[in-house]
């Protein structure tokens, strides 16, 4: 486990810790032991970064002692006892701190690593309201600029212009903020992400009233969305003076709008949470998101940052991975969220078809049902669109079209589908017609021998395209496309109508894995009749096949192409994301290594709760990226219209994915190859 690819590092995570320790009130050299205690846990966890709250050396409610020189000198002894102590510590701390410069009083975060003061950021607005008066003690920080301050014996940069940047870990730049300067319109650590930090620390005090606890959650979460970044908070716990006030000590780390950690509040005991923060996403969606950047050439124009580089040096290790990675990437783990979910994505097909028929002035729709997950649920679709319009379900023009290989339960499903939906259902076997074309163009299958070839497969897909093509014009209907999102990155649709072809397609950004649940949650809450709820959970338990070879045993696609859970993975983080191959099987072997491990939504049932080795992932992604980059995207670039559903993209060539039809894979393949 000593390869580089089982180094959190190596893939762009960070380790980050957030404390909250129980505090002597004026007692600098108490709470520099009880600093260093927590730091020498979290440094045994491999952390790179551990964020303590302000004032956390002093204590923040001390009014006037922040005046006496006593204080002021036990302060900056405490400060020269961390330095002494943490020297051998390959651990960044960010230490809250009053501090004297020119003559006045300021609150700082002091940032140290491995006994070095790196930097100094004086807090820039400072609260005069209600229960603060911290203009009483302290000067605003923010023209501070271009300063060096003198304290605990080491000189340092000082001001609210400096960024921290590590030589020897990409994408990480960081920036100190405190308390209330998160609560003014634009945060400093607005500017400094613009600039380029990545990693935005608040050093707070933040006492507790009601209700505060859920605004100062909206806000981490709300300014790490805006900034892309990573948004680190502590506020003061335990031990604090309650003269006049109450403490919680949260401890909380976002990133871009998702809470990756949080601390109980009220705890009696020192609070610390960990984790790992994705400095590689950060990166990527600035990168791809242009608006971020354009916002930083207006925003930025007079505003200069001062870059301290230093050297990080973390571990090199397999430290573990402490961050939850969900396996389904395009579904909410959480079940509320998911029927919320599931609710939107039907009605964003839905409302998009609609759009198109009155566009169209076309009030019919034909469809092809086959019994399995695809088109039941754009059949699902059609029958909320209709009457949503206003319009009688007999105008879904619904056909079953069997042919060589159609198993009597699917077919039977096809038919309960369309019955109890009560929409036009008719089966024409497309047997025939197959034969005819096979025979005219000299297959041997036509003279009975069992050559099952791609022309073999594809002709049932040729069939099915004249048919449903001609019945839409007889009947002045337009052909609803079945084909979803996880086919069309795998390549693994026909060129024909259905996977392909259509006039529209409600399921082209919906993948198969997303497909599934929305199915079970139409049929848990019979939204289309108690009648439908059986046939749906047989239509779910069915094995995915494209019924187009005869035989005992039906065809598994997922033999082909793999898992649809482990390529519905490897689609997002390489669409969303643009993460390489090797970070990707670094996530899934953490997200799919062990069955019993995390969280798995209700709705997956026991038998479909499997793991996968590194071997196994490894080979499926090989598949995932040969299909994806060098034989599919022509396919992708000649799709019909369709609504975007999904978070995780679309593969519209005029939407989120645009690529060449003839690009190699060789770039991707050999970062794959470099996994042990």
């Amino acid at each position: 486990m000593t390869h580089p690819f089982f180094d959190l590092h190596t893939h762009g995570f960070l380790r980050v810790a957030v404390a909250a320790p129980h505090v002597a009130v004026a007692d600098p050299a108490a709470n520099a032991a009880r600093t260093l205690e927590m730091a020498r846990r979290v440094e045994a966890q491999g952390v790179s970064l551990a964020l303590f709250p302000e004032l956390g050396l002093s204590s923040y409610a001390i009014d006037d002692l922040l005046h006496q020189q006593s204080l002021l000198a036990a302060v900056e002894a405490a400060l020269a006892d961390i330095a002494e102590a943490s020297r051998d510590m390959n651990l960044l701390l960010a230490l809250g701190a009053p501090l004297r410069w020119r003559g006045r009083l300021y609150n700082c975060a002091v940032l140290m690593l491995r006994g070095k003061i790196l930097a100094v950021t004086p807090k820039s607005y400072l609260p005069n309201y209600r229960e603060f008066y911290e203009r009483r003690h302290f000067a605003s920080g923010c023209f501070v600029a271009q300063a060096q301050i003198e304290v605990a014996g080491q000189s340092a940069p000082f001001g609210s212009d400096i960024l921290l940047r590590a030589r020897d870990m990409p994408g990480f730049v960081l920036h100190a903020e405190i308390c209330e300067d998160l609560w003014v319109p634009v945060p400093p650590s607005t500017r400094a992400a613009l600039a380029g930090a990545t990693v935005l620390l608040n050093l707070s005090a933040s006492n507790a009233i009601v209700g505060k606890s859920d605004r100062r959650q909206m806000l981490c979460a709300s300014h790490s969305a805006r900034c892309l970044a990573a948004y680190l908070y502590s506020a003061s716990g335990q031990g604090e003076s309650t003269t006049d006030l109450a403490w919680d000590g949260e401890a909380m780390v976002y990133e871009m709008g998702t809470a990756l950690a949080k601390a109980p509040r009220f705890s009696d005991e020192p609070q610390l949470v960990v984790t790992d923060i994705d400095l590689g996403r950060l990166t990527a969606e600035r990168l791809r998101q242009g608006t971020f950047g354009d916002c930083a050439d207006v925003e930025l124009k007079g505003a200069q940052f001062r870059e301290i580089p230093f050297e990080l040096r973390p571990s090199r290790a397999d430290l573990g991975f402490l961050r939850a990675i969900p396996r389904f990437p395009f579904v909410p783990d959480d079940e509320e969220r998911l029927a919320e979910l599931c609710f939107e994505a039907v009605n964003i097909q839905a409302h998009g078809l609609q759009q198109r028929l009155r566009a169209s002035k076309i009030d019919k729709i034909v469809i092809g049902v086959s019994g399995g997950l695809d088109s039941t649920h754009a059949l699902l679709v059609a029958v909320t669109a209709m009457e949503a319009m206003g319009l009688p379900r007999r105008n879904i023009l619904a056909y079953t079209l069997p042919a060589f290989a159609t198993t009597e339960r699917t077919k039977s499903n096809a038919w309960a589908l369309m019955t109890a939906l009560r929409v036009t259902a008719q089966e024409l076997n497309i047997s025939p017609a197959c034969e005819q074309m096979l025979a005219d163009i000299g297959h041997p299958a036509a003279l009975g021998e069992p050559l099952y070839d791609a022309t073999y497969e594809n002709v049932q897909a040729g069939a099915r395209t004249s048919l449903l093509f001609r019945l839409a014009n007889r009947n002045n209907a337009l052909v609803l496309g079945t084909g979803d999102l996880s086919e069309l990155a795998l390549g693994w649709c026909t060129y024909g109508v259905g996977d392909q072809m259509s006039h529209y397609n409600v399921n082209a950004s919906v993948p198969k894995t997303l497909i599934q649940h929305l199915i079970r949650w139409c049929a848990r809450d019979a939204r289309f009749g108690l009648d439908t709820v059986e046939v749906l959970l047989d239509i779910l338990a069915t094995e995915i096949s494209p019924e187009l070879v005869p035989g005992a045993q039906p065809q598994c696609t997922e033999d082909f192409v793999g898992p649809y859970a482990l390529q519905d993975f490897n689609l997002y983080y390489t669409t969303r994301y643009g993460f390489a191959p090797s970070k990707i099987a670094f996530l899934a072997m953490h997200a799919w290594g062990d069955s019993d491990a995390g969280a798995w939504p209700s709705v997956v049932p026991p038998d479909r709760r499997v793991a996968y080795d590194l071997r196994t992932i490894k080979h499926w992604l090989r598949v995932f990226l040969r299909r994806f980059f060098e034989t599919s995207q022509f396919k992708r670039t000649a799709m019909p219209n369709g609504p975007k559903v999904s978070s995780g993209g679309s593969l519209s060539p005029r939407g989120d994915w645009r690529a060449p039809s003839d690009s190699s894979a060789t770039a991707w393949l050999a970062d794959l190859d470099a996994i042990p």
